[in-house]
């Protein structure tokens, strides 16, 4: 059920999240199942098999829609993981399977052909062939584009397309283009990428000393602010760096996504879903940007446009508490 102009797709890394989405308007909800085949790996997330069947009745009885992200690549001697996974949200009743790996996207096209398949930005399909060719192998019906992309260039790409696109909306911003990024395995010997978790928390650390506070990875320090300055959760993109003499961080600095200002440039470009960043958030938060973000589509092409949804709430919601479009307007250093 897409009640606007745009699918509004949105996080669930707990069924009390997955409740509040759907309650709050999103037309469709994603999540994952509690093992290294969804890219949000962490203690307390995720979903068994059993609570996603609940998950997915409690949706279809309110006209929205699931998904299920098996968006890790499967590691050799170990397929059968990513397998059973695919075969676990299709008994669920899963709408569709959001996936990079060939072999999970194989799994799924030759056992479950009923269900749609979704290529997840972590296979990193930013060009026209690399689309068509998860087109024509698998059968795939939508991509959900790299955030490396600028409006412009998602126009012309949906130009030479035949499949829904599917763009993230707001949430976390990662700077790196997705499925190719190896820095966390670097420092914490976990990838985000085989075992869906980047930063994993028992690698993280925070210290304090002489009137300044440390943020380190894997006992690299990755920030240092004085007392009373935010300092963010620690990823090696949005770290601060020596570069050139001067100490700053070196692409986006750490805030969050926020595009509620370019959802008509979106919708011009052909756009068809928004994807809301934040499996790892409570649903409080979840419920909130939900809301914020049914409203501004509802009020696309009102006189006053999405802003008047009040949308300026968002940026209390945001890392850093600042918001920006990232790439979508390539305003990166």
């Amino acid at each position: 059920m897409t009640r606007g102009a745009l699918e509004l797709v949105c996080p669930a890394g707990t069924p009390s999240a997955l409740r509040a989405a759907v309650n709050a308007g999103a037309d469709t909800v994603y999540c994952g199942l509690r093992d290294e085949t969804n890219a949000r790996n962490f203690p307390g997330l995720n979903f068994s098999d059993a609570e996603l069947a609940e998950a997915v009745t409690y949706a279809h009885e309110r006209g929205a829609k699931v998904m299920v992200a098996i968006n890790t690549f499967a590691q050799a001697g170990r397929v059968a993981i990513w397998a059973r996974a695919v075969d676990a949200a299709a008994a669920a009743g899963a709408d569709a399977i959001i996936a990079a790996d060939m072999a999970v996207l194989g799994r799924a096209a030759s056992h479950h052909p009923d269900v749609r398949l979704h290529l997840s930005v972590q296979a990193a399909a930013g060009t026209p062939e690399a689309i068509r060719f998860y087109v024509e192998r698998f059968g795939v019906q939508r991509v959900v584009l790299p955030r490396i992309l600028s409006i412009p260039e998602i126009k012309a790409l949906i130009g030479e397309i035949d499949i829904e696109v599917e763009v993230f909306a707001f949430g976390g911003l990662c700077v790196m283009t997705e499925g190719r990024c190896d820095l966390s395995s670097y420092v914490t010997g976990r990838s985000p990428n085989l075992d869906g978790v980047c930063s994993p928390p028992e690698a993280v650390s925070y210290s304090r000393q002489d009137g300044s506070r440390s943020v380190a990875l894997g006992g690299l320090t990755i920030d240092r602010q004085a007392d009373g300055q935010p300092l963010g959760y620690p990823t090696l993109c949005k770290g601060r760096f020596v570069a050139g003499g001067k100490t700053a961080h070196l692409f986006e600095d750490p805030v969050s996504l926020n595009t509620i200002d370019v959802l008509p440039q979106l919708l011009d470009a052909g756009v068809s879903a928004l994807k809301i960043e934040g499996r790892q958030r409570g649903k409080a938060y979840v419920e909130a940007v939900t809301r914020q973000f049914r409203q501004a589509i509802d009020a696309l092409g009102g006189p006053d446009g999405p802003a008047a949804a009040g949308a300026a709430m968002l940026n209390t919601m945001a890392e850093g508490q600042r918001g920006t479009v990232g790439a979508y307007k390539k305003t990166w250093r």
